[in-house]
């Protein structure tokens, strides 16, 4: 394998996958960056056997291709060191080293071959889906912070892709809170699912930032997800299981209606939340005609807090609670100015929505459940 490349092309590469690489590894090969040279482009993998990211990067000045498996950390670090400038790269393959030369100076560091290093899993009767890149991200901004962190209930620790003829829906939830993304102007042929699971969310979450307006082909089976785009591609082993009916949780009669502006309660939460009690997090909402009054206290350190926010109400007369943290999360990811929060009794789930629906194709809702008020 011999080429030239621009040092800061190569190492933008490495850095687009890397994070694929876990900080142990079970299979000393995945510690290593895969380089495949063909013709004029090197594809750059990087995996933990569960998560994959490739690249192509393509190269004006090839004088000899191959494969070989490079050591991720040692090789970023030095290309991490030098200003931008061409760099050329070749293998002795008598000594399984390769160097590096630049202007000024070069280094060598081994490789080694790549029979070891995993393939990618062929897809069995796979199912196809077309997004743009902008609105896949959107719908993992949306949710990815209501997933769960559960050993014994791992399929809430992703986000569940609901794909019908009529719309595609992104939902995650950890039983306290539910968040809900829908587009209708994405649709699948017929009904499918997958459970996306948090580091692929992530890294797509990240990537995608960058091609906002590329679209994405998504590629799955009932094992695995491939997310192809602009010249990347993130594979990965999707959450076993069945995600629960969440449908069925989001209330259709809530009659209480609590309108207000989202920064306006988010901060008024925020300014309140410090005087709550540290063990419960909870805020008190007192609610009547068109008044809202928001209260904490913590018995323990003597401390309390309340605020009145302009709001308008439309019901009865009642106080529920809520936990500060998980509200001002919603409240912090929701991208309305005002909102409506739709309540029923003190013990039921409040469904939180824009007051007036903006984008047309699509539709974002929150579910939170209350806390019980302690005398």
């Amino acid at each position: 394998m011999k080429f030239i490349i621009s040092s800061t092309d190569l190492l933008q590469g490495l850095l687009s996958v890397s994070r694929a690489i876990a900080s142990k590894n079970s299979l000393p090969i995945l510690d290593n960056f895969l380089f495949v040279l063909e013709g004029n482009t090197l594809t750059v993998t990087a995996s933990d056997s569960e998560t994959t990211l490739k690249t192509d990067i393509n190269i004006d000045e090839v004088t000899a291709g191959g494969e070989i498996a490079v050591p991720a950390k040692l090789l970023t670090d030095s290309l991490k060191e030098l200003p931008a400038q061409p760099i050329e790269f070749s293998t002795a393959e008598d000594r399984n080293i390769v160097n590096i030369i630049w202007s000024s100076g070069s280094a060598q560091i081994p490789y080694y071959p790549t029979e070891d290093y995993p393939e990618l899993p062929a897809l069995a009767d796979p199912v196809s889906l077309s997004i743009k890149a902008s609105v896949l991200a959107d719908g993992i901004n949306s949710t990815l912070y209501a997933t769960a962190e559960e050993e014994l209930r791992p399929v809430m620790n992703g986000i569940f892709f609901d794909i019908a003829p009529e719309a595609a829906t992104l939902v995650a939830s950890n039983a306290h809170k539910l968040v809900c993304y829908t587009r209708t102007d994405v649709r699948g042929d017929s009904a499918a699912s997958f459970i996306l699971p948090k580091k692929p969310a992530n890294i797509l979450k990240t990537n995608l930032a960058k091609y906002p307006e590329e679209i994405v082909d998504i590629t799955f089976d009932k094992k695995n997800a491939f997310f192809k785009f602009d010249s990347s591609l993130v594979a990965c082993r999707l959450v076993d299981g069945t995600y629960p009916a969440y449908r069925t949780v989001i209330p259709k009669n809530n009659t209480n209606f609590l309108t207000i502006a989202r920064t306006d309660l988010l901060n008024a939460s925020k300014r309140v939340a410090v005087c709550s009690n540290q063990a419960t997090s909870q805020l008190v909402f007192k609610l009547a005609q068109n008044k809202l009054e928001i209260s904490a206290q913590d018995l323990d350190f003597s401390t309390s807090a309340h605020e009145t926010v302009p709001c308008e109400y439309e019901g009865v007369p009642m106080e529920i609670g809520f936990k500060s943290t998980f509200l001002i999360e919603i409240l912090s990811n929701l991208p309305y100015d005002q909102i409506c929060i739709k309540l029923a009794d003190p013990n039921r789930a409040a469904l939180i929505q824009p007051s007036v629906q903006t984008e047309p194709d699509e539709e974002i809702c929150a579910l939170l459940m209350p806390m019980r008020i302690n005398a």
